[in-house]
Protein backbone atom coordinates (compact mmCIF):
# COMPACT_ATOMS: atom_id res chain seq x y z
CA UNK A 1 0.00 0.00 0.00
CA UNK A 2 1.35 3.40 -0.99
CA UNK A 3 2.02 6.13 1.54
CA UNK A 4 -0.89 8.21 0.15
CA UNK A 5 -3.32 5.32 0.59
CA UNK A 6 -2.06 4.63 4.10
CA UNK A 7 -2.47 8.29 4.98
CA UNK A 8 -6.01 8.40 3.60
CA UNK A 9 -6.84 5.16 5.39
CA UNK A 10 -5.54 6.56 8.68
CA UNK A 11 -7.47 9.82 8.27
CA UNK A 12 -10.66 7.92 7.39
CA UNK A 13 -10.22 5.60 10.35
CA UNK A 14 -9.73 8.52 12.75
CA UNK A 15 -12.71 10.38 11.31
CA UNK A 16 -15.02 7.37 11.50
CA UNK A 17 -13.81 6.64 15.03
CA UNK A 18 -14.64 10.20 16.07
CA UNK A 19 -18.08 9.94 14.50
CA UNK A 20 -18.68 6.65 16.28
CA UNK A 21 -17.60 8.08 19.65
CA UNK A 22 -19.78 11.16 19.15
CA UNK A 23 -22.83 9.08 18.25
CA UNK A 24 -22.32 6.57 21.05
CA UNK A 25 -21.98 9.33 23.62
CA UNK A 26 -24.97 11.20 22.17
CA UNK A 27 -27.29 8.22 22.53
CA UNK A 28 -25.92 6.76 25.77
CA UNK A 29 -25.27 9.81 27.98
CA UNK A 30 -27.97 9.84 30.62
CA UNK A 31 -28.73 11.21 34.07
CA UNK A 32 -30.26 9.18 36.87
CA UNK A 33 -33.73 10.34 37.88
CA UNK A 34 -35.42 8.76 40.89
CA UNK A 35 -39.16 8.14 40.52
CA UNK A 36 -41.05 10.80 42.45
CA UNK A 37 -44.63 11.18 43.58
CA UNK A 38 -46.15 14.15 41.77
CA UNK A 39 -47.81 16.80 43.92
CA UNK A 40 -51.41 17.52 42.88
CA UNK A 41 -54.32 19.45 44.36
CA UNK A 42 -56.06 16.16 45.23
CA UNK A 43 -53.32 15.14 47.69
CA UNK A 44 -54.18 15.19 51.37
CA UNK A 45 -51.11 17.30 52.17
CA UNK A 46 -51.46 19.77 49.29
CA UNK A 47 -51.33 23.35 50.58
CA UNK A 48 -53.90 25.35 48.66
CA UNK A 49 -53.31 29.02 47.89
CA UNK A 50 -56.36 30.44 46.16
CA UNK A 51 -57.23 34.02 45.39
CA UNK A 52 -59.32 34.30 48.57
CA UNK A 53 -57.07 32.18 50.80
CA UNK A 54 -55.53 33.37 54.05
CA UNK A 55 -52.13 32.33 52.69
CA UNK A 56 -52.40 34.77 49.78
CA UNK A 57 -53.69 37.52 52.07
CA UNK A 58 -50.65 37.08 54.32
CA UNK A 59 -48.33 37.17 51.32
CA UNK A 60 -49.87 40.36 49.94
CA UNK A 61 -49.73 42.04 53.34
CA UNK A 62 -46.01 41.28 53.62
CA UNK A 63 -45.46 42.72 50.13
CA UNK A 64 -47.08 46.01 51.13
CA UNK A 65 -44.40 46.65 53.76
CA UNK A 66 -41.66 48.79 52.17
CA UNK A 67 -38.55 46.98 53.38
CA UNK A 68 -36.23 48.79 50.96
CA UNK A 69 -32.45 48.50 51.26
CA UNK A 70 -30.24 50.96 49.36
CA UNK A 71 -26.63 50.63 50.47
CA UNK A 72 -24.73 48.62 53.10
CA UNK A 73 -26.13 49.60 56.51
CA UNK A 74 -28.72 51.81 54.77
CA UNK A 75 -32.19 50.27 54.85
CA UNK A 76 -35.67 51.09 56.09
CA UNK A 77 -35.40 49.85 59.67
CA UNK A 78 -38.92 50.91 60.66
CA UNK A 79 -40.51 48.97 57.80
CA UNK A 80 -38.30 45.94 58.44
CA UNK A 81 -39.32 45.94 62.08
CA UNK A 82 -42.94 46.17 60.98
CA UNK A 83 -42.48 43.10 58.78
CA UNK A 84 -40.84 41.15 61.62
CA UNK A 85 -43.73 42.02 63.93
CA UNK A 86 -46.25 41.14 61.25
CA UNK A 87 -44.68 37.72 60.62
CA UNK A 88 -44.73 36.86 64.32
CA UNK A 89 -48.38 37.93 64.63
CA UNK A 90 -49.53 36.32 61.35
CA UNK A 91 -48.25 32.83 62.19
CA UNK A 92 -49.20 32.02 65.80
CA UNK A 93 -49.09 28.29 65.06
CA UNK A 94 -45.39 28.58 64.19
CA UNK A 95 -44.36 31.03 66.87
CA UNK A 96 -46.20 29.28 69.69
CA UNK A 97 -45.27 25.74 68.69
CA UNK A 98 -43.11 23.72 71.11
CA UNK A 99 -41.36 22.33 68.02
CA UNK A 100 -40.01 25.73 67.01
CA UNK A 101 -37.76 28.24 68.73
CA UNK A 102 -37.53 31.67 67.17
CA UNK A 103 -35.58 34.82 67.89
CA UNK A 104 -34.95 38.25 66.46
CA UNK A 105 -31.27 38.74 65.57
CA UNK A 106 -29.60 42.13 65.08
CA UNK A 107 -33.00 43.74 65.79
CA UNK A 108 -34.39 43.08 62.30
CA UNK A 109 -33.54 39.50 61.19
CA UNK A 110 -35.26 36.25 62.17
CA UNK A 111 -33.79 32.88 63.11
CA UNK A 112 -35.86 29.72 63.62
CA UNK A 113 -34.64 26.44 65.14
CA UNK A 114 -36.69 23.33 64.42
CA UNK A 115 -35.24 20.45 66.43
CA UNK A 116 -35.22 16.98 64.94
CA UNK A 117 -35.93 13.68 66.66
CA UNK A 118 -32.84 11.96 65.27
CA UNK A 119 -29.65 13.68 66.55
CA UNK A 120 -27.50 11.61 64.17
CA UNK A 121 -28.92 13.49 61.17
CA UNK A 122 -27.06 16.72 60.42
CA UNK A 123 -29.43 19.72 60.26
CA UNK A 124 -29.86 21.89 57.19
CA UNK A 125 -30.60 25.58 56.64
CA UNK A 126 -33.31 27.32 54.63
CA UNK A 127 -32.62 30.96 53.77
CA UNK A 128 -34.52 33.94 52.43
CA UNK A 129 -34.36 37.69 52.94
CA UNK A 130 -36.78 40.35 54.13
CA UNK A 131 -35.39 43.34 52.24
CA UNK A 132 -36.08 44.43 48.67
CA UNK A 133 -34.48 46.80 46.18
CA UNK A 134 -35.99 50.24 45.45
CA UNK A 135 -38.70 50.69 42.82
CA UNK A 136 -39.85 53.58 40.60
CA UNK A 137 -43.68 53.67 40.85
CA UNK A 138 -44.15 55.73 37.67
CA UNK A 139 -42.75 52.83 35.59
CA UNK A 140 -45.09 50.17 37.00
CA UNK A 141 -48.54 49.03 35.93
CA UNK A 142 -49.51 49.03 39.62
CA UNK A 143 -47.96 50.65 42.67
CA UNK A 144 -44.92 48.48 43.56
CA UNK A 145 -46.08 48.19 47.18
CA UNK A 146 -49.80 47.74 46.58
CA UNK A 147 -49.67 43.99 45.91
CA UNK A 148 -52.47 44.50 43.42
CA UNK A 149 -53.80 41.50 41.53
CA UNK A 150 -53.93 41.99 37.77
CA UNK A 151 -55.21 38.97 35.95
CA UNK A 152 -53.67 35.96 37.68
CA UNK A 153 -50.61 37.84 38.94
CA UNK A 154 -49.69 39.68 42.11
CA UNK A 155 -47.64 42.78 41.27
CA UNK A 156 -45.21 44.05 43.91
CA UNK A 157 -41.56 44.57 44.67
CA UNK A 158 -40.39 41.37 46.34
CA UNK A 159 -42.80 38.96 44.66
CA UNK A 160 -39.88 37.07 43.12
CA UNK A 161 -36.96 38.59 45.04
CA UNK A 162 -37.53 37.28 47.60
CA UNK A 163 -40.62 37.59 49.80
CA UNK A 164 -42.24 34.63 48.11
CA UNK A 165 -39.34 32.67 49.60
CA UNK A 166 -39.89 34.13 53.08
CA UNK A 167 -43.65 33.65 53.10
CA UNK A 168 -43.47 30.36 51.20
CA UNK A 169 -41.19 28.89 53.87
CA UNK A 170 -43.44 30.23 56.62
CA UNK A 171 -46.60 28.79 55.05
CA UNK A 172 -44.87 25.42 54.64
CA UNK A 173 -43.58 25.49 58.20
CA UNK A 174 -46.99 26.58 59.45
CA UNK A 175 -48.57 23.50 57.87
CA UNK A 176 -45.75 21.22 58.99
CA UNK A 177 -45.92 22.12 62.67
CA UNK A 178 -49.73 22.06 62.65
CA UNK A 179 -49.42 18.29 62.19
CA UNK A 180 -47.82 18.17 65.64
CA UNK A 181 -44.91 15.89 64.82
CA UNK A 182 -41.25 16.86 65.00
CA UNK A 183 -39.13 16.19 61.89
CA UNK A 184 -36.57 13.43 61.91
CA UNK A 185 -33.88 15.83 60.70
CA UNK A 186 -33.72 19.18 62.44
CA UNK A 187 -33.31 22.38 60.48
CA UNK A 188 -32.88 26.13 60.75
CA UNK A 189 -34.59 28.98 58.94
CA UNK A 190 -32.76 32.29 58.54
CA UNK A 191 -34.35 35.50 57.24
CA UNK A 192 -31.70 38.21 56.91
CA UNK A 193 -32.76 41.84 56.58
CA UNK A 194 -30.06 43.26 54.28
CA UNK A 195 -29.21 40.66 51.64
CA UNK A 196 -29.62 43.16 48.82
CA UNK A 197 -26.75 45.17 50.32
CA UNK A 198 -24.35 42.31 51.18
CA UNK A 199 -25.91 40.91 54.38
CA UNK A 200 -23.29 42.44 56.65
CA UNK A 201 -25.83 43.21 59.37
CA UNK A 202 -28.30 40.35 58.94
CA UNK A 203 -26.93 37.06 57.61
CA UNK A 204 -23.52 37.71 59.11
CA UNK A 205 -25.05 38.27 62.55
CA UNK A 206 -27.18 35.11 62.28
CA UNK A 207 -24.11 33.12 61.25
CA UNK A 208 -22.22 34.42 64.29
CA UNK A 209 -25.09 33.45 66.62
CA UNK A 210 -25.13 29.91 65.25
CA UNK A 211 -21.35 29.62 65.36
CA UNK A 212 -21.19 30.71 68.99
CA UNK A 213 -23.76 28.03 69.83
CA UNK A 214 -21.55 25.35 68.37
CA UNK A 215 -23.24 24.89 65.00
CA UNK A 216 -20.36 23.82 62.81
CA UNK A 217 -21.98 21.88 60.01
CA UNK A 218 -25.09 21.92 57.86
CA UNK A 219 -26.04 18.98 55.66
CA UNK A 220 -26.92 21.54 53.00
CA UNK A 221 -28.23 25.08 52.55
CA UNK A 222 -31.02 26.23 50.24
CA UNK A 223 -31.26 29.90 49.34
CA UNK A 224 -32.61 31.99 46.48
CA UNK A 225 -31.00 31.52 43.11
CA UNK A 226 -31.73 30.12 39.68
CA UNK A 227 -35.27 29.30 38.60
CA UNK A 228 -37.67 27.15 36.62
CA UNK A 229 -37.27 28.30 33.01
CA UNK A 230 -39.26 28.03 29.81
CA UNK A 231 -37.96 28.83 26.30
CA UNK A 232 -34.80 30.36 27.76
CA UNK A 233 -32.16 27.63 27.44
CA UNK A 234 -31.28 26.98 23.77
CA UNK A 235 -32.13 23.46 22.63
CA UNK A 236 -34.56 22.78 25.48
CA UNK A 237 -38.24 22.58 24.60
CA UNK A 238 -39.24 21.18 27.98
CA UNK A 239 -39.44 23.15 31.21
CA UNK A 240 -36.06 23.25 32.93
CA UNK A 241 -35.01 24.07 36.47
CA UNK A 242 -31.47 25.15 37.29
CA UNK A 243 -30.02 24.89 40.79
CA UNK A 244 -27.05 27.14 41.48
CA UNK A 245 -24.16 25.09 42.86
CA UNK A 246 -21.71 27.99 42.96
CA UNK A 247 -21.59 31.77 42.76
CA UNK A 248 -19.16 33.85 40.79
CA UNK A 249 -16.73 35.90 42.83
CA UNK A 250 -15.89 39.48 42.11
CA UNK A 251 -13.17 42.06 42.43
CA UNK A 252 -13.40 45.84 42.15
CA UNK A 253 -10.22 47.44 40.81
CA UNK A 254 -9.12 51.04 40.75
CA UNK A 255 -6.84 51.94 37.84
CA UNK A 256 -5.00 55.22 38.28
CA UNK A 257 -2.50 57.20 36.20
CA UNK A 258 -0.78 60.24 37.69
CA UNK A 259 0.47 63.27 35.76
CA UNK A 260 1.04 66.98 36.32
CA UNK A 261 -1.43 69.81 35.98
CA UNK A 262 -0.49 72.51 33.50
CA UNK A 263 -1.89 74.72 30.78
CA UNK A 264 -3.42 72.83 27.87
CA UNK A 265 -1.35 74.93 25.48
CA UNK A 266 1.67 72.86 26.54
CA UNK A 267 0.41 69.26 26.81
CA UNK A 268 2.69 66.31 27.59
CA UNK A 269 3.28 63.70 24.83
CA UNK A 270 0.87 61.35 26.61
CA UNK A 271 -1.81 62.46 29.04
CA UNK A 272 -3.00 60.45 32.04
CA UNK A 273 -6.36 60.24 30.27
CA UNK A 274 -4.82 58.82 27.10
CA UNK A 275 -2.67 56.31 29.00
CA UNK A 276 -5.61 55.12 31.06
CA UNK A 277 -7.93 55.00 28.06
CA UNK A 278 -5.44 52.75 26.28
CA UNK A 279 -5.26 50.48 29.34
CA UNK A 280 -9.03 50.20 29.59
CA UNK A 281 -9.28 49.53 25.86
CA UNK A 282 -6.79 46.67 26.19
CA UNK A 283 -8.89 45.08 28.93
CA UNK A 284 -12.06 45.28 26.87
CA UNK A 285 -10.38 43.99 23.70
CA UNK A 286 -8.72 41.08 25.52
CA UNK A 287 -11.34 39.29 27.63
CA UNK A 288 -10.22 36.64 30.06
CA UNK A 289 -10.16 33.13 28.57
CA UNK A 290 -13.19 30.86 28.45
CA UNK A 291 -13.36 28.49 31.41
CA UNK A 292 -16.04 26.32 29.84
CA UNK A 293 -15.86 22.85 31.32
CA UNK A 294 -14.10 23.83 34.55
CA UNK A 295 -17.12 25.02 36.54
CA UNK A 296 -20.79 24.09 37.12
CA UNK A 297 -21.62 24.87 33.49
CA UNK A 298 -20.17 21.51 32.46
CA UNK A 299 -22.68 19.74 34.70
CA UNK A 300 -25.43 21.99 33.34
CA UNK A 301 -24.84 20.87 29.79
CA UNK A 302 -24.27 17.21 30.58
CA UNK A 303 -27.41 16.99 32.75
CA UNK A 304 -29.57 18.63 30.08
CA UNK A 305 -27.92 17.26 26.93
CA UNK A 306 -29.94 14.00 26.80
CA UNK A 307 -33.16 16.04 26.60
CA UNK A 308 -32.07 18.64 24.06
CA UNK A 309 -33.15 18.91 20.45
CA UNK A 310 -30.91 17.71 17.68
CA UNK A 311 -28.23 19.03 16.93
CA UNK A 312 -27.84 20.67 20.37
CA UNK A 313 -27.88 17.18 21.85
CA UNK A 314 -24.92 16.05 19.74
CA UNK A 315 -22.87 19.10 20.62
CA UNK A 316 -23.64 19.20 24.34
CA UNK A 317 -23.09 15.47 24.81
CA UNK A 318 -19.59 15.90 23.40
CA UNK A 319 -18.05 18.92 25.08
CA UNK A 320 -14.67 17.20 24.83
CA UNK A 321 -14.83 17.75 21.06
CA UNK A 322 -17.02 20.80 20.54
CA UNK A 323 -15.88 22.99 23.45
CA UNK A 324 -14.12 25.60 21.26
CA UNK A 325 -17.22 25.99 19.11
CA UNK A 326 -19.53 26.25 22.12
CA UNK A 327 -17.23 28.80 23.76
CA UNK A 328 -17.23 30.92 20.61
CA UNK A 329 -21.02 30.84 20.32
CA UNK A 330 -21.62 31.56 24.01
CA UNK A 331 -19.16 34.44 23.91
CA UNK A 332 -21.37 36.28 21.40
CA UNK A 333 -24.09 37.16 23.95
CA UNK A 334 -23.53 38.86 27.33
CA UNK A 335 -25.92 36.52 29.18
CA UNK A 336 -24.16 33.34 28.06
CA UNK A 337 -20.69 34.86 28.01
CA UNK A 338 -21.06 35.52 31.75
CA UNK A 339 -21.51 31.80 32.37
CA UNK A 340 -18.26 30.63 30.81
CA UNK A 341 -15.69 33.23 31.83
CA UNK A 342 -14.66 35.97 34.19
CA UNK A 343 -16.22 39.10 32.72
CA UNK A 344 -14.87 42.64 32.68
CA UNK A 345 -17.02 45.73 33.20
CA UNK A 346 -15.52 49.22 33.15
CA UNK A 347 -18.02 51.01 35.34
CA UNK A 348 -16.55 54.47 36.05
CA UNK A 349 -13.99 56.82 34.48
CA UNK A 350 -12.97 60.07 36.16
CA UNK A 351 -10.42 62.64 34.93
CA UNK A 352 -9.75 66.32 34.45
CA UNK A 353 -10.40 69.45 36.51
CA UNK A 354 -10.90 72.18 33.88
CA UNK A 355 -11.41 72.41 30.15
CA UNK A 356 -8.06 74.16 29.52
CA UNK A 357 -5.93 72.38 32.14
CA UNK A 358 -3.95 69.18 31.58
CA UNK A 359 -5.45 66.43 33.75
CA UNK A 360 -3.28 65.80 36.81
CA UNK A 361 -4.61 62.27 37.09
CA UNK A 362 -7.13 59.83 35.63
CA UNK A 363 -8.97 57.06 37.43
CA UNK A 364 -11.12 54.20 36.18
CA UNK A 365 -12.98 51.48 38.04
CA UNK A 366 -13.30 47.93 36.78
CA UNK A 367 -15.60 45.21 38.11
CA UNK A 368 -14.69 41.60 37.32
CA UNK A 369 -17.20 38.83 38.04
CA UNK A 370 -14.96 35.83 38.59
CA UNK A 371 -15.64 32.36 37.19
CA UNK A 372 -15.62 29.62 39.88
CA UNK A 373 -12.50 28.06 38.35
CA UNK A 374 -10.42 31.21 38.82
CA UNK A 375 -9.13 33.27 41.74
CA UNK A 376 -8.89 36.96 42.52
CA UNK A 377 -5.11 36.90 42.17
CA UNK A 378 -5.29 35.23 38.75
CA UNK A 379 -7.59 37.97 37.50
CA UNK A 380 -5.46 40.81 38.87
CA UNK A 381 -2.31 39.24 37.39
CA UNK A 382 -4.06 38.86 34.04
CA UNK A 383 -4.99 42.53 34.00
CA UNK A 384 -1.42 43.57 34.82
CA UNK A 385 -0.11 41.46 31.98
CA UNK A 386 -2.62 42.78 29.45
CA UNK A 387 -2.13 46.44 30.41
CA UNK A 388 1.66 45.99 30.60
CA UNK A 389 2.26 49.59 31.61
CA UNK A 390 3.83 50.45 34.97
CA UNK A 391 2.34 53.94 34.80
CA UNK A 392 -1.08 52.39 35.44
CA UNK A 393 -1.46 51.73 39.15
CA UNK A 394 -3.83 48.85 39.97
CA UNK A 395 -5.46 48.73 43.39
CA UNK A 396 -7.96 46.19 44.75
CA UNK A 397 -10.86 48.12 46.31
CA UNK A 398 -13.00 45.14 47.34
CA UNK A 399 -13.10 41.46 46.48
CA UNK A 400 -14.76 38.12 47.10
CA UNK A 401 -13.53 34.75 45.89
CA UNK A 402 -15.93 32.54 43.92
CA UNK A 403 -17.90 30.16 46.10
CA UNK A 404 -16.87 26.51 46.27
CA UNK A 405 -18.81 24.23 43.94
CA UNK A 406 -21.47 22.21 45.77
CA UNK A 407 -21.75 18.49 45.12
CA UNK A 408 -24.39 17.48 42.56
CA UNK A 409 -23.85 13.77 41.98
CA UNK A 410 -26.36 10.95 41.99
CA UNK A 411 -25.75 10.16 45.67
CA UNK A 412 -25.29 13.71 46.98
CA UNK A 413 -28.10 14.12 49.47
CA UNK A 414 -28.61 17.88 49.43
CA UNK A 415 -28.69 18.27 45.67
CA UNK A 416 -30.90 15.25 45.11
CA UNK A 417 -33.32 16.38 47.83
CA UNK A 418 -33.69 19.77 46.16
CA UNK A 419 -33.91 18.18 42.72
CA UNK A 420 -36.59 15.67 43.68
CA UNK A 421 -38.63 18.32 45.52
CA UNK A 422 -38.59 20.45 42.37
CA UNK A 423 -39.67 17.50 40.23
CA UNK A 424 -42.59 16.73 42.54
CA UNK A 425 -43.98 20.24 42.15
CA UNK A 426 -43.07 20.87 38.51
CA UNK A 427 -43.57 17.43 37.06
CA UNK A 428 -41.84 16.60 33.76
CA UNK A 429 -39.28 19.30 34.48
CA UNK A 430 -35.60 18.58 33.92
CA UNK A 431 -33.23 19.72 36.67
CA UNK A 432 -29.55 20.58 36.32
CA UNK A 433 -26.79 22.34 38.30
CA UNK A 434 -25.84 25.85 37.25
CA UNK A 435 -23.77 28.92 38.10
CA UNK A 436 -25.13 31.99 39.88
CA UNK A 437 -23.68 35.02 38.11
CA UNK A 438 -25.08 37.29 40.85
CA UNK A 439 -24.40 37.04 44.57
CA UNK A 440 -26.38 36.12 47.67
CA UNK A 441 -25.55 36.39 51.37
CA UNK A 442 -24.76 32.67 51.64
CA UNK A 443 -21.10 33.67 51.83
CA UNK A 444 -21.59 34.20 55.56
CA UNK A 445 -22.38 30.49 56.04
CA UNK A 446 -19.74 28.83 53.86
CA UNK A 447 -17.66 27.83 56.88
CA UNK A 448 -20.53 25.52 57.84
CA UNK A 449 -20.91 23.79 54.47
CA UNK A 450 -19.93 24.09 50.82
CA UNK A 451 -23.13 22.32 49.77
CA UNK A 452 -25.14 25.45 49.08
CA UNK A 453 -27.99 25.13 46.58
CA UNK A 454 -29.40 28.35 45.16
CA UNK A 455 -32.91 27.89 43.81
CA UNK A 456 -35.86 30.27 43.63
CA UNK A 457 -39.24 28.54 43.18
CA UNK A 458 -40.11 30.95 40.37
CA UNK A 459 -41.39 30.08 36.89
CA UNK A 460 -39.73 32.25 34.25
CA UNK A 461 -40.36 32.95 30.57
CA UNK A 462 -38.05 35.17 28.45
CA UNK A 463 -39.97 38.44 29.10
CA UNK A 464 -39.80 37.81 32.87
CA UNK A 465 -36.01 38.04 33.15
CA UNK A 466 -36.05 41.84 33.15
CA UNK A 467 -38.49 41.87 36.09
CA UNK A 468 -35.73 40.87 38.54
CA UNK A 469 -34.75 44.18 40.16
CA UNK A 470 -36.76 45.77 37.35
CA UNK A 471 -40.21 47.15 36.73
CA UNK A 472 -43.47 45.24 37.14
CA UNK A 473 -42.07 42.47 39.28
CA UNK A 474 -44.83 39.89 39.67
CA UNK A 475 -45.71 36.31 40.46
CA UNK A 476 -48.75 34.28 39.47
CA UNK A 477 -50.99 33.01 42.24
CA UNK A 478 -50.40 29.49 40.97
CA UNK A 479 -46.64 29.99 41.11
CA UNK A 480 -46.85 31.19 44.72
CA UNK A 481 -48.86 28.07 45.54
CA UNK A 482 -46.10 26.01 43.91
CA UNK A 483 -43.47 27.83 45.99
CA UNK A 484 -45.29 27.01 49.23
CA UNK A 485 -45.63 23.35 48.30
CA UNK A 486 -42.01 23.17 47.14
CA UNK A 487 -40.78 24.23 50.57
CA UNK A 488 -43.11 21.80 52.30
CA UNK A 489 -41.88 18.93 50.14
CA UNK A 490 -38.31 19.96 50.82
CA UNK A 491 -38.92 19.77 54.57
CA UNK A 492 -40.47 16.33 54.28
CA UNK A 493 -37.95 14.90 51.81
CA UNK A 494 -35.03 16.09 53.95
CA UNK A 495 -36.14 13.70 56.69
CA UNK A 496 -34.48 10.83 54.88
CA UNK A 497 -31.00 9.69 55.86
CA UNK A 498 -29.96 8.83 52.30
CA UNK A 499 -31.06 9.54 48.74
CA UNK A 500 -34.20 7.56 48.03
CA UNK A 501 -37.61 8.01 46.38
CA UNK A 502 -39.48 11.03 47.73
CA UNK A 503 -42.32 10.85 50.21
CA UNK A 504 -45.78 9.53 49.52
CA UNK A 505 -48.29 12.33 49.78
CA UNK A 506 -50.12 12.55 53.05
CA UNK A 507 -47.21 11.11 55.02
CA UNK A 508 -44.48 12.90 56.98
Amino acid sequence: MSFAKKFLFTISFVFLSLVAIVLIRTFTLNVRNIDVSECTSSDADFIEVGIHSDALKRFREALRIKTVAREPHDYNSAELLQLVDYIIAAYPTVHESPLVQYEVVANLSLLYTVKGEDPTLTPYLLMAHLDVVPAEPEKWEADPFSADIIGDFVYARGTIDFKHGVMGILEALNYYVSLGRAPERGFYVAFGHDEEVTGLDGAKAISEVLWKRGVRKFEFIVDEGLTVTNQIIPGMTSQTALVGTSEKGQVFLELKVLGEAGHSSMPPPESPIGILAAAVSKLERNPLPSMLGYGPERETFEHLAPYMQFPYKVVMCNLWLFKPVISWVMSRKPATNAIIRTVTAVTMFNAGIKINVNAPEATAYVNHRIHPAQSIQEVVDYDRGIINDERVQIKVIASMDPHPIALSGEEDFGYQTVKNSIRQIWNNTYVAPGTMIGNTDTKHYLRMTHNVYRFSPTVMYPPDVKRFHGDNERISIKNYEQAVNFYYHLMVNANKAVVEPSHIHGEL
